[in-house]
């Protein structure tokens, strides 16, 4: 995606997001060591201010187990979670290594995920935050996992899977899902359906967002994501959920009519 949803050339790139983490510390009360965090994924012209206001208050483990939703379709892993078991992913900053050992593990508890190359080679929803973590983490390896369903059950059994395998692992790991909310709905529509689903996320009710995503129609493209993190966290011992920052693409275009909603979310 480099080139579209965001600057293909690297010192661009690099000027881009240190000036949107720069912007987002003023606001920032101080990193904090999160067990989990909800950030957007769109072009960085839209979404990066919001994504910086959560990366600028984490301290980024050298673990970060990034999931993102599906938006291709494309998937031949059977249980419907699709990873990139080894190698790493390329943006124009360099080499963001996928870290096999946690993979592996994590694979051996949660029959759901296989590796799965088709879901993962168009999909922008991990790249996008990979520049991110190679300005405020470079050494930072991820476990990424693109998800093709959005039931209660298979979410629950993945974040299950995932708590296990944290509590299991010496170091600090950061759950992150990528998702942006609601999308190509007039301003005012898209917030108040928003404001409902993240008041589930602020009580860490990862059921909660899918079952109120379905009963007002919620177009949250990684709510399967985000109620994986919400419940690992939640089982990790985590006591909130804080939204740090909520905008929609009108901000930048100036239209109102039809935006995406984007939040920032930081679980500790």
């Amino acid at each position: 995606m480099a080139g579209r949803f965001y600057p293909a050339d690297p010192r661009e790139l690099r000027s881009l997001v240190n000036t949107l983490l720069a912007e987002a510390e003023i606001a920032s009360a101080g990193r904090v060591r999160a067990l989990g965090a909800i950030v957007p994924h769109a072009g960085l012209m839209y979404s990066g201010a919001c994504a910086a206001r959560v990366f600028a208050g984490l301290e980024i483990p050298q673990l970060v187990v990034a999931i993102a939703p599906n938006h291709t379709g494309r998937v031949t892993a059977p249980g419907g979670a699709s990873a990139w078991t080894a190698g790493g992913f390329e943006t124009p900053l360099g080499r963001v290594a996928v870290h096999r050992e946690f993979m592996s593990r994590l694979t051996e508890r949660c029959t759901l995920i296989s590796h799965d190359p088709a879901a993962h080679r168009a999909e922008h929803a991990i790249e996008v935050e990979l520049p991110f973590l190679q300005v405020c983490s470079p050494e930072s390896a991820v476990v990424p996992l693109v998800l093709a369903f959005d039931d209660w059950t298979r979410c629950r059994l993945l974040a299950e899977g995932l708590a296990q395998t944290v509590t299991e692992w010496p170091e600090p790991v950061l759950l992150l899902a990528s998702s942006d909310m609601t999308h190509y709905e007039p301003a005012a529509l898209a917030e108040r359906k928003d404001l409902q689903v993240l008041e589930r996320i602020s009580a860490l009710d990862g059921r909660g967002v899918l079952d109120t995503c379905r009963r007002l129609g919620v177009t949250m493209c990684g709510r399967a994501p985000a109620a994986v993190v919400l419940e690992a966290s939640r089982r990790l011992g985590a006591q909130r959920a804080v939204v740090v920052d909520y905008r929609h693409s009108g901000w930048v275009t100036g239209e109102d009519d039809s935006v995406v909603g984007y939040a920032g979310v930081v679980i500790t």
